[in-house]
């Protein structure tokens, strides 16, 4: 009974072998052959949006509101008044410095007179040096009173002038953070309202040393790398793309000490208005790399931080690693080194496989 029941199972294992054996040489294996070809790989950077102008208004003279002649969100043109503050004391402080300039007018007239009356009697002997140059010396600061006089009225004329608060650009208005009857002066915290100019929005985003020196070596130089550069797309907050192309039109010098990177620019035009001053979204910045390797992710597998594919060698697997590309699309590799047009590798599933199995190609 023993040597029957050990015989049935190694009947039944000699049977299972057979069929895995069978099983596995039976199987088709989709497979591709290593060509070259050119591509363009698309990195997403998250982009803060500011209009090509952007400005905060504040007042240059204390005082009471007494008119604001916006309302928020108002489309504004480049000097149109948007705030008026109590003109009262600016227009009696510049009547009293017109009243000053007469009055130092009227003196000035008398020194010269004194003056003049001085020399012809000098002349005569009549006169001593000394009352000469003392009529002279009333003629000058009379002169200078006058000057000083003329100073102040056109302070006077400037401050009453600032109490009509006016945009300095065309642009879209913000919320208004005062109202009328507030007391307000130069050295707010807020302003009155922030105007941009959003036919054009600049959207900032921050790369690394290493992305800013690639692009330097990739192009000779940052002014290169300006005028070279192909043109960017933008992703939208809500996530649809945006329907116009922007340029990268400025990179930063300087790193910033608190992240540790360097900011681009990217302008974009604006036309429909879809894009706002403080907005958000992804700038994507084209990379292409031409004459390279292309395989897909699914023809990898990971082993200790190294990146395997499985080459077809005499119709059976072979592991050999490869380097690749530090950017990617997100399902296609650039191979570096390891791979050779015309070899011929798993194109799927190369996470499963081991070395040596016979491979039924499926191209």
């Amino acid at each position: 009974m023993k040597k029957s029941f050990l015989f049935l199972a190694g009947l039944l294992l000699f049977s299972a072998c057979g069929n895995q054996q069978a099983e596995q040489a039976g199987t088709e294996y989709k497979t591709l052959v290593v060509s070259s070809s050119d591509r363009t790989l698309n990195t997403e950077y998250t982009a803060k949006l500011r209009g090509s102008q952007y400005v905060e208004i504040r007042p240059q003279v204390s005082g009471l509101i007494t008119e604001i002649r916006i309302n928020e969100g108002d489309a504004v043109r480049k000097g149109q008044i948007l705030f008026v503050i109590d003109q009262v004391p600016y227009k009696a402080a510049l009547e009293t410095a017109i009243a000053n300039v007469k009055s130092a007018e009227a003196q000035l007239a008398t020194a010269k007179l004194t003056a003049e009356s001085k020399e012809q009697l000098y002349k005569e002997n009549i006169v001593s040096d000394f009352d000469l140059q003392s009529a002279r010396n009333a003629l000058a600061a009379a002169e200078a009173a006058l000057a000083q006089a003329e100073a102040q009225e056109i302070n006077a004329r400037n401050d009453l002038s600032y109490t009509e608060v006016k945009s300095p650009v065309d642009g879209v208005a913000s919320m208004i953070q005062y109202r009328v009857g507030a007391l307000v002066n130069s050295s707010i915290a807020s302003p009155l309202v922030t105007v941009a100019d959003t036919q054009r929005i600049h959207a900032y985003v921050s790369l690394s040393e290493i992305e800013i020196l690639d692009l330097i070596q990739q192009y000779g130089s940052i002014e290169a790398a300006i005028e070279q550069m192909p043109d960017v797309s933008l992703k939208m907050i809500n996530g649809a793309a945006y329907p116009h192309t922007g340029r990268i039109d400025a990179i930063s010098g300087t790193v910033e000490e608190s992240t540790g990177k360097l900011r681009l620019r990217a302008s974009f035009p604006n036309p429909e208005g879809l894009l706002h001053n403080g907005g958000s979204g992804q700038v994507m910045i084209p990379t292409t790399r031409k004459g390279c390797i292309i395989i897909p992710k699914t023809a990898t597998y990971e082993l200790q931080n190294r990146i395997f594919v499985y080459k077809v060698v005499d119709g059976k697997t072979q592991s050999a690693p490869i380097t690749v590309y530090k950017l990617d699309n997100g399902t296609e590799y650039i191979v570096e080194s390891g791979l050779s047009e015309g070899d011929e590798i798993i194109a799927e599933g190369a996470g499963l496989l081991t070395d040596g199995i016979e491979v039924k190609t499926n191209k």
